[in-house]
């Protein structure tokens, strides 16, 4: 039985922002192997948010991000269930963090569901012009261009999108987390990105 110590404990809660009981079970759990440790984590992070999921976001934050030289910039709200978790250093790093990747990275969308379909159409089209061109059978045509759309979805939407601080983390990944470690349901709600000329 490996021995945890007051010092793994606060090393995996500054890496994770998860709870000191919490850290001190999975290091036990992963016998004091942090890689592990942050693997648990995530995964009971994963399953605590899935729980969470139906309980009303009536609080939140509206975040503003201006890049610098001020010719870009990100209008954000993220809500969640307490103003207690609204003022925390966590909850508004995460908040800030979102929209700049939202800056950065330039969804159409929070979700398939939020674009629009013509945009989705012409895309197809282009496809499925694509694969012609190419010379591809007729009869498999629809299913690569099918691929191709949830594809399209997936760089457009910002909730598919790699995170552009950590690209092996979805922004849907990151939500999971901070539920997870907050312990209570947060929600992207929506956002509004500016450029001059745009």
């Amino acid at each position: 039985m490996v021995q945890i110590s007051a010092a793994m404990v606060k090393e995996l809660r500054e890496a994770t922002g998860s709870g000191i009981m919490d850290c001190k079970r999975v290091l036990a759990e992963a016998e004091g192997d942090t890689e592990k440790a942050i693997v648990l984590l995530r995964k009971k992070g994963f399953a605590k948010a899935a729980k969470r999921a139906g309980r009303s976001t009536s609080e939140g934050l509206i975040y503003s991000y201006i890049h610098t030289g001020a010719k870009l910039g990100v209008l954000i709200e993220v809500n969640c269930e307490s103003d207690f978790v609204a003022k925390t250093e966590n909850f508004q790093l995460f908040v800030k963090n979102i929209a700049m990747h939202v800056a950065a990275a330039n969804p159409a969308g929070l979700n398939p569901e939020d674009i629009d379909t013509a945009v989705v159409e012409k895309e197809r089209e282009i496809f499925r012009a694509q694969m012609l061109e190419q010379g591809k059978p007729e009869n498999i045509i629809d299913k690569i261009v099918e691929g191709k759309v949830e594809k399209f979805y997936k760089d457009i939407c910002l909730m598919s999108q790699p995170y552009v601080k950590d690209p092996q983390k979805t922004i849907s990944d990151l939500l999971k987390e901070i539920i997870g470690s907050m312990g209570e349901n947060i929600q992207i709600k929506r956002f509004v990105r500016f450029q001059i000329g745009e």
